[in-house]
C-alpha cells in the first residue's frame, strides 16, 4: 500500500470553535458542566447538541452529561465513549480529541464503553444513540475538542490559585500544569479535587491546527495489541457463570412459522439440555456448541412456509421493472429536463440493478442474555445500544430500565448491528432458559436471515447538445424504504432521501430531474443499512451512466467529468489527483483498462481508478486500485488509509461476487462456498493519496466501498468495449470479449 498526503493551499484553519455544516449550537452554558468524580476527583461532563429542551431541563436539576472525562487523583484520564469500536479506528481517533486539546498522551486516557442512554450519549447527527453512517468524527470533532479544552483551562486554574500567581504563566502538558517562571508542578490528579470547585469557563479557545500535536499525525491504533494477542473482547467471547450455548433454525421462508419439531433424537446428544420453540424458529440448548449443533441436526422439522413459498428473485425484478414505469416522488428538480431532453442532439436512456446484499460478519450475529423475573442482562456487540435495549426489555417483558447492556468489541457492523433483531430473539430463548445463555447464529441462518442491502432498479437518461455535454439528466430510483422501517420519522411524503443521496453524482446538470419509487420486497425479509445504501447505490448507477455519456460524447472520460465538476472544486481535486497518480492516458496491454469514479457522501469526496485484466472466460482481476480522498481535516491519516483500503476491498468483493437471490421463498445463499469473499491473493495493490484541508472532517468508513464498483466495471470496458450495468459482475457477459 502507498499512503501519501498532499497538502492543499490556500486553506483557512478552524480554530474558532464551531464546525462548518453540522448546523447546531455549542455555546458552553448548554454544553459544559463540572463536579467532583465519586470516586475523587473531577468530573466534566458535557451534554452534546441536539438533546431538545427535556436534556437541557435535566441538566439545570441534577446534571447528566450525554459523554464525559473523569479525571481522577490516581491521573487517570478517562473518556467515556459515545461511539462502538467495530474496526474502524474509533477507540484510537476519538480519544486523540480529547487527549490533543487536554494536553496529555494518548497513552493516559483510557476508555469505557457507554451504556446505553438515548438522553446522554446520542450522536448529534443522528439524534439517537448509534455508531453508523461515517459521523462519529463528523459529530464529535468539536464537543469532545470543546470538553478537552474546557478542562485544560480549569486545571491550569486550579493550580494557579493554589501557587497564587497568574494562570497566564502556567501551561498544561503531558498531564501536568507547570510553573513557567519557576518550573513548579502539579499533575492533575493533584489538581483535580480543586477544579471541581471551579465554575465552568466559557469560550474556551480551541487550538489552532498549526498547534496541534496529535490530530493529523499518523497514530498507531490503541486497539491492536489486544486484538492481535487475543485479549480483546468481542460479544462472541463473553463467559458468563453457569452459561449454556444455544444455536437455532429460523424457517427458510420469509414469512413463514414453525410446524412441527420431532426432537427425541436431539434431546439424545450428550450435552444437550433443552429444546426451545418460538414461532418462526427452533433453538438447542446445551453445554457447548459442538452438542448444540449436533443436536439441531438431529431434529425432525416441518415449516409452514406461509405466503411466500414460491416468490424468486425473478419475481422481484419484474416488478420493480413494472414500477420504475410509474413517475415516483419529486426528490431534486432543477430547470425542465422534459424539455431540455426534447431539444437534445443525442439522447441515452440505461436501467442499472444491484442485488440484495448481505453484511457475512467476520463475527457470526452472537448475544448472550440471562433472563430472570426482575432483570436481563445482554452481553452483546451493537452499534446501537438503545435499540439493544428496547429490543431486550420487550422480548422480556420487563421495563427498559430493568435490562442491562454490556456492550463489546464488535467483529464488523456495516450497518448490520444497528439493528438488535437478534437479540430479541436471543431474549425469547432466554426466557426458557434457567441460566444465561449465549445463542449463536451459524454462518448459513446468519446469511439466510440477514437484514439486507435492497435491490435496485434504476432508470437513467440523459440528452446532449451538439458539443456532446447534458443538457437533461433524470434519475427514476426504484427500491424499498431503510428509513421507513428503521427510522420512520425521517420518511417524508414518501420520500426516502438516503435512497436518492448522491443521485446525481458531484456533477452539474442544467436541467435535472430525480425521482423516488417505493418498491418493497416479499413480507418478511427485511432490508438495512449495507456500509452505505444511498451513496453505494446511486454512485455506480451515475458513475457508469456518466463513463456512457462520454464514450456516446467520443471524450476521454477524465476530461469529460473534468467540464462537469467546473463548479465541484473539491470533487475535481480527487478526480485530478487520482488520475495524475494512475498514469492516466498511459497505453495499457491488450485485454486491460483503466476505469474513473467520483463519490460524493458523507462529507467526503474520493476519486479512484481500477486497474482490471479480463481473461478470455471472463474471469476479472482487479491488479491495482489509485484512491485519492479529499475528507477535509484529518485526525489519524492511517486510520482513513485503512478504511480505504477496507472500503475498497468489502466493495470488490460486492462488484465480483456479492448477490443474495431467493427461490422459493428461500436465500439460495448460505455460506461462503455461495456468497464469496475476496481472497488475500485476489486484493489489488491498492495507493491512497490524501488531500489535506480545513474542511470540516467527513465520513471515511463507507466512501471507499461507494466508489470502487463503477470504477471496476467502467476499466471493464476500457479493456473489452463491453457496458456492464448490472452487479455482480458476469463473466458469461465478458467470455471471449
Amino acid at each position: 500500500m502507498m499512503f501519501n498526503r498532499k497538502i492543499a493551499p490556500g486553506t483557512d484553519d478552524i480554530a474558532d470553535g464551531e464546525q462548518r455544516g453540522l448546523g447546531f449550537d455549542l455555546s458552553r452554558r448548554r454544553f459544559l458542566a463540572v463536579g467532583s468524580a465519586a470516586s475523587g476527583g473531577m468530573l466534566l461532563g458535557f451534554c452534546l447538541p441536539g438533546l431538545g429542551l427535556r436534556a437541557e431541563a435535566a441538566m439545570q436539576d441534577a446534571f447528566e452529561p450525554n459523554a464525559f472525562i473523569r479525571i481522577g487523583a490516581d491521573n487517570a484520564v478517562t473518556l467515556v465513549m459515545p461511539a462502538v469500536e467495530m474496526g474502524q479506528g474509533t477507540y484510537t481517533s476519538v480519544p486523540m480529541l480529547i487527549a490533543e486539546e487536554l494536553e496529555v498522551g494518548l497513552d493516559q486516557v483510557r476508555l469505557e464503553a457507554a451504556p446505553p442512554n438515548a438522553q446522554l450519549y446520542s450522536n448529534p447527527l443522528l439524534h439517537q444513540q448509534a455508531t453508523g453512517g461515517s459521523t462519529t468524527i463528523r459529530a464529535f470533532f468539536i464537543p469532545l475538542r470543546q470538553a478537552g479544552a474546557t478542562a485544560r483551562v480549569m486545571l491550569v486554574t486550579a493550580a494557579a490559585k493554589t501557587w497564587k500567581v497568574d494562570a497566564a504563566s502556567c501551561r498544561a502538558a503531558g498531564g501536568t500544569v507547570v510553573h513557567v517562571p519557576t518550573g513548579r508542578t502539579l499533575t492533575y490528579g493533584a489538581l483535580a479535587d480543586r477544579a471541581a470547585t471551579l465554575p465552568v469557563p466559557r469560550n474556551v479557545a480551541l487550538k489552532s491546527p498549526a498547534d496541534f500535536k496529535l490530530i493529523g499525525k499518523s497514530t498507531k491504533r490503541l486497539d491492536t495489541p489486544a486484538k492481535t494477542n487475543g485479549s480483546a473482547q468481542f460479544g462472541i467471547d463473553a463467559k458468563i457463570p453457569g452459561m449454556k450455548i444455544a444455536t437455532l433454525a429460523i424457517c427458510p421462508v420469509f414469512g413463514g412459522t414453525l410446524g412441527t419439531v420431532d426432537d427425541s433424537k436431539a434431546k439424545a446428544v450428550n450435552g444437550v439440555h433443552q429444546i426451545v420453540r418460538l414461532e418462526n424458529a427452533v433453538a438447542v440448548v446445551a453445554d457447548h456448541m459442538g452438542a448444540a449443533r449436533k443436536g439441531l441436526a438431529a431434529l425432525v422439522i416441518t415449516w409452514n412456509p406461509g405466503p411466500n413459498a414460491s416468490v424468486s428473485t425473478t419475481d422481484i425484478i419484474g416488478a420493480m421493472a413494472a414500477a420504475s414505469k410509474t413517475p415516483g416522488v419529486v426528490a431534486k428538480r432543477q430547470g425542465d429536463a422534459a424539455a431540455a431532453m426534447a431539444g437534445a442532439t443525442k439522447k441515452l436512456e440505461a436501467t442499472y440493478q444491484v442485488p440484495f446484499l448481505a453484511h457475512a460478519t467476520m463475527e457470526p450475529m452472537n448475544c448472550t442474555v440471562h433472563v430472570r423475573k426482575d432483570g436481563c442482562d445482554v452481553w452483546v456487540g451493537t452499534q446501537v445500544p438503545v435499540r439493544a435495549q428496547i429490543a431486550a426489555a420487550q422480548a422480556a417483558g420487563l421495563r427498559q430500565d430493568q435490562v442491562q447492556v454490556h456492550n463489546h468489541l464488535l467483529g464488523g457492523g456495516f450497518g448490520r448491528r444497528l439493528d438488535a433483531d437478534t437479540i430479541g430473539v436471543a431474549v425469547q430463548i432466554g426466557r426458557q432458559v434457567d441460566a444465561p445463555v449465549k445463542v449463536i447464529w451459524s454462518r448459513e441462518e446468519d446469511i439466510q436471515h440477514d437484514i439486507y442491502r435492497p435491490y435496485y432498479y434504476d432508470v437513467l437518461t440523459a440528452g446532449l447538445n451538439d458539443d456532446g455535454m447534458p443538457v437533461a439528466f433524470t434519475h427514476r430510483v426504484v427500491g424499498a424504504s431503510v428509513l421507513s422501517r428503521w427510522l420512520p420519522p425521517a420518511f417524508v411524503n414518501g420520500l426516502d432521501a438516503d435512497a436518492v443521496n448522491c443521485a446525481f453524482g458531484p456533477y452539474h446538470f442544467p436541467n435535472l430531474l430525480v425521482d423516488y419509487v417505493r418498491h418493497e420486497p416479499p413480507p418478511g425479509m427485511l432490508i438495512g443499512w449495507w456500509r452505505g445504501v444511498g451513496v453505494t447505490h446511486n454512485a455506480f448507477m451515475v458513475e457508469g451512466f456518466v463513463d456512457e455519456l462520454a464514450a456516446l460524447a467520443g471524450t476521454d472520460p477524465r476530461d469529460y467529468r473534468r467540464a462537469l465538476l467546473a463548479k465541484a472544486p473539491r470533487a475535481l481535486g480527487v478526480l485530478n489527483l487520482a488520475t495524475e497518480k494512475a498514469g492516466w492516458g498511459q497505453k495499457m496491454p491488450a485485454g486491460t483498462g483503466r476505469g474513473i469514479s467520483v463519490s460524493n457522501g458523507f462529507g467526503s469526496y474520493v476519486a479512484q481508478v481500477a486497474e482490471v485484466s479480463v481473461d478470455k472466460d471472463g474471469t476479472v482481476a482487479i491488479t491495482r486500485v489509485v484512491c485519492a480522498v479529499d475528507c477535509g481535516h484529518q485526525i489519524n491519516p492511517n486510520t482513513i488509509a485503512a478504511q480505504m483500503e477496507g472500503g475498497i476491498i468489502f466493495g470488490i468483493t460486492a462488484a465480483l461476487y456479492g448477490n443474495i437471490t431467493l427461490k422459493g421463498g428461500r436465500v439460495e445463499q448460505g455460506n461462503f462456498d455461495t456468497y464469496q469473499m475476496l481472497r488475500i491473493n485476489q486484493a489489488p495493490k491498492i495507493e491512497t493519496y490524501l488531500i489535506d484541508s480545513a474542511e470540516a472532517p467527513g465520513g471515511i468508513g463507507e466512501p471507499g466501498t461507494a466508489t470502487i464498483a463503477p470504477a471496476v466495471v467502467n476499466a471493464i470496458f476500457a479493456a473489452t468495449g463491453k457496458r456492464l450495468r448490472q452487479l455482480p459482475i458476469d463473466p458469461a457477459q465478458l467470455r471471449s470479449a
